[in-house]
């Protein structure tokens, strides 16, 4: 990227950065190095008018992380995380010559800048570079898309529509994917409210082999936020962890065998046994996840928004997602009837 060929030489240690995030952390020294320039820069009408503050999980409290669901809040840390241990303190390796030492310990000014770059830049579709590009940067998410885009051979934006588009409507991309709010709100700061489904918050750490053949996904195990539907996903991977728990070893791994050699007639006969108990442990997870939600919204209660200001943005979110579960669980009640 041009970041990279301008600012390549100029570190003298980036061990600390992932790998992938690389691409990305160029442009945030590029950025650092275009406010330095301030309007001198050629890139200052463009800086001056983004936003001061930003709501993702680089700018996130503890507190707010206290408040967050699981999955949420795993992601939002892991945002906070990649800012402070990788890209900020990777600025301490950048020569005095490209950035002062002023601006290299200014954390409230780094912090801008990560969020500027991962918020308003997008990835080459191949995954290998990321750019940031004013207007282009003007796109909104949404899960109905009406733009498609990408880069000509000489680095250029391109973007056209991909459907007709009414005067006046909303041009949008994806930012990534729509089953996810709980990523969209880490990453970008925002809650995606088209999102049709989201993660149903079964959360296991190191799935093995055989649950990833089950489908543990969290972009395919799903509840459905309007119809409180479920995907067969979650009945799969919650039975067969149940027939594990229950000590029905051997039809775990008949289940297993069924699902990986396309075997749907004895698979469905597992399920169908088995459907009682998999449909009340659904439900009991259900449930639990609604108490711990309302616990986690409840610690905002008298909370000052001014000293923290994403915390409306926090509760939004788990209304969101708790809105989705009472609509699974009504679902699920007039199923076990």
């Amino acid at each position: 990227s041009q970041a990279h060929a301008e600012l390549g030489n100029s570190i003298s240690n980036l061990s600390m950065v992932d790998e992938a995030d690389l691409p990305v952390f160029y442009v945030f020294l590029k950025i650092l190095k275009e406010y330095e320039l301030g309007q001198d820069s050629p890139w200052y009408p463009w800086l001056n008018s983004l936003p001061r503050a930003y709501y993702n999980g680089a700018a996130m409290t503890e507190f707010c992380f206290d408040t967050l669901p699981p999955l949420a809040g795993f992601l939002a840390m892991k945002e906070r995380f990649r800012f402070s241990n990788q890209f900020f303190q990777a600025l301490a390796f950048v020569d005095d010559n490209v950035l002062s030492q002023e601006t290299k310990q200014n954390r409230i000014l780094a912090r801008w800048a990560f969020s500027v770059a991962y918020t308003r830049g997008l990835p080459t579709p191949d995954g290998s570079d990321f750019k940031v590009v004013p207007m282009g940067d003007m796109f909104n998410h949404g899960t109905e898309t009406q733009i498609d885009w990408g880069f000509d051979e000489e680095g250029n934006f391109m973007a056209n529509s991909s459907c007709d588009v009414p005067a006046g409507s909303e041009l949008c991309i994806s930012y990534g994917d729509p089953t996810n709010p709980s990523h969209l709100l880490a990453r970008y700061g925002f809650l995606d409210e088209t999102s049709p489904a989201s993660f149903c918050k079964i959360l296991i750490l190191d799935p093995s082999q055989e649950l990833l053949d089950m489908g543990y996904d969290h972009s395919r195990m799903l509840f459905y936020r309007h119809t409180g539907d479920v995907s067969p996903e979650v009945w799969d991977v919650l039975c067969y962890k149940m027939l594990g728990e229950m000590g029905e070893y051997e039809n775990q791994q008949a289940l297993h065998q069924a699902q990986v050699s396309g075997d749907t007639d004895t698979k469905q006969a597992i399920m169908d046994h088995y459907y009682p108990q998999t449909a009340q442990a659904l439900m009991e997870h259900v449930e639990s996840f609604l108490i711990e939600l309302d616990q986690l919204s409840a610690r905002a209660d008298g909370v000052d928004w001014k000293e923290h200001p994403r915390l409306p943005l926090i509760l939004q979110h788990n209304s969101f997602v708790k809105q989705t579960f009472n609509n699974v669980r009504d679902n699920l009640m007039q199923m076990m009837q």
